[in-house]
């Protein structure tokens, strides 16, 4: 799903030649940087590099590679994803199950003023709390978000700053590509997403990563409109790959309210569906 070879041309391809300090004056014919100029400001010979970049090179060592990031200008979850792409021949991690523990679960309920839902490496959504399932208007348990995202809820549906959430997904999803390079069925979910959403395809070529972290997320709910809340994401630590989410609003904020009425309509409705209880047969006297 991922390589080596890939990556390191789609991040050669967005250094600005200048910032590297080499003068632009000269015709060029490829964006960012040659091959052989990442090789010279690397220190590797550019046989090696091109070696690298065609996948016939050997398990670069730990030197090559911090050259390497320090040129392309990585961050740290690039670089740790280079790291990850650079091993996967000699070591591949196994995909973790979908499997929650029944105190995980507890957990996630105890949360009532707050969507949560437990999330794996997929985007998968396993289990989510009630307030959850009422921002989403669905059942939780087998939705991927993002499928939901790219082929359900686009421009104008339930992720209001849309064009952002895109970006995080697939950033996320190059992750655990390279996390989890054999598993079928990460790799099922973006041939599915690539045949299906067009914007999809052009970010996945650009391979760009992003670790799925704390931030502002924003839904427009078609019952209590915007809810700007703050996501949490927590770790599960015998779950690889795993997180439970929470998206919380800020004391005294419109989000706030939004979610105590949304809380309140969804008791409505609960209580609409409950079946009525038969009236207790009154005492006549004999």
């Amino acid at each position: 799903m991922d390589d080596l070879a890939g990556f390191l041309r789609t991040r050669r391809a967005r250094v600005d030649p200048a910032t590297a300090g080499i003068s632009a004056g000269s015709r060029r014919r490829v964006n960012g940087l040659r091959r052989e100029e990442v090789a010279h400001l690397s220190g590797v010979s550019v046989d090696y590099y091109v070696r690298l970049e065609q996948g016939r090179a050997t398990q670069p060592s730990e030197q090559v590679l911090d050259a390497l990031a320090r040129v392309l200008g990585l961050d740290d979850t690039e670089r740790e994803h280079l790291d990850r792409l650079a091993r996967q021949r000699r070591r591949h991690s196994k995909a973790p199950g979908g499997r929650v523990r029944p105190e995980v679960l507890r957990v996630l309920d105890l949360v009532v003023d707050a969507p949560a839902v437990l999330m794996d490496h997929r985007m998968d959504i396993l289990a989510g709390n009630r307030l959850a399932r009422l921002l989403y208007g669905r059942p939780l348990p087998g939705l991927n978000t993002a499928r939901h995202l790219f082929l359900e809820e686009t421009e104008r549906g339930l992720y209001a700053e849309w064009d952002q959430c895109t970006l995080d997904a697939v950033g996320h999803l190059r992750l655990a590509a390279g996390k989890y390079p054999d598993d079928a069925r990460l790799a099922s979910l973006i041939g599915e997403l690539s045949m299906g959403s067009d914007r999809f395809r052009r970010l996945w070529a650009r391979a760009d990563v992003r670790a799925r972290t704390h931030g502002r997320k924003v839904y427009r709910h078609p019952l209590v409109g915007l809810l700007e809340l703050h996501q949490e994401n927590f770790a599960l630590a015998d779950a690889p790959g795993g997180e439970m989410i929470v998206l919380s609003a800020a004391p005294g904020s419109a989000a706030e309210d939004g979610l105590r009425l949304l809380a309140g309509l969804g008791v409505e409705a609960e209580d609409d569906e409950a079946p009525a209880l038969p009236r207790a047969r009154e005492e006549r006297p004999r």
